[in-house]
Parts: C-alpha cells; sequence; structure tokens
C-alpha cells in the first residue's frame, strides 16, 4: 500500500513546513528554518511508532520506506537551491555557516566509522561468548 506512504510524506511535510515557517516567524525572519529537517524526523519517528505497535502491514511498510527514501534526496536537493544568491550575498558569515559543518561532518567519519566497528566487534564478541 504505498499510498499509506505518500499519505505519510505528505502529512510529514506539511508538518513540518509549519514548523518551519512558524520558526521563521519567531525569530523574525521571512524564511524557512529547518522544516525539511523537521518533516525528516517526523517520517522517521512515525514510521518507526507505527512499526512498533505493529499497525503495519508489509505492504504499507514498504510503501513508507520507498518514500521516505525518496523524500530524502528530492527534498533535500530542492531546498538546496533556495534562496542560494541571498546566500552568497550574505558574505563570509554564509559561507562559513555552510563550510564549517559540512567540514566538521567530513571529519567525523572515520571517526563514526571506527566507532562502529568496534560496536560491532564487542556485539560479536558478546554474542559468541
Amino acid at each position: 500500500m504505498t499510498i499509506y506512504g505518500v499519505a505519510m510524506l505528505a502529512a510529514c511535510f506539511l508538518i513540518g513546513k509549519l514548523i518551519g515557517e512558524g520558526l521563521g516567524d519567531l525569530i523574525g525572519i521571512d524564511a524557512n528554518i529547518g522544516g525539511v529537517g523537521f518533516a525528516m524526523i517526523l517520517l522517521i519517528m512515525g514510521s518507526q511508532w507505527l512499526h512498533q505497535r505493529r499497525w503495519l502491514d508489509t505492504l504499507t511498510e514498504s510503501g513508507i520506506t520507498f518514500w521516505s527514501n525518496m523524500y530524502i534526496p528530492v527534498i533535500v536537493a530542492m531546498s538546496a537551491t533556495q534562496n542560494v544568491k541571498g546566500a552568497l550575498s550574505g558574505g563570509m558569515i554564509a559561507l562559513l555557516a555552510g563550510t564549517i559543518p559540512t567540514a566538521l561532518c567530513f571529519l567525523m567519519i572515520p571517526w563514526l566509522s571506527r566507532l562502529q566497528k568496534r560496536t560491532t566487534s564487542e556485539h560479536v564478541d558478546k554474542t559468541e561468548g
């Protein structure tokens, strides 16, 4: 039932957009602050909540998974193109606000990879012992 995945995606998108617009209004700027992120979090939490209560049949769960996988790259790509001209005219602060977090994320990849290998090996040791 892919349609349930579409309905859940649409609901999460609209709620995330409202939250993002509300945050923008709250701090006095005419922008959506984190609406896509809120929508993604709602989608993950909502599907997990439904899964834990066993309210999802296999077809519905596969529909939600399909649209979750489609949603992230499409919506992030759409939001990445919003107001690029305004961000570039913001000067050095706008450039640093995008570059520094991206660089930190790239630098964290080796650390997270080692952490996951260690966690996986500890899990294997516990199950073998």
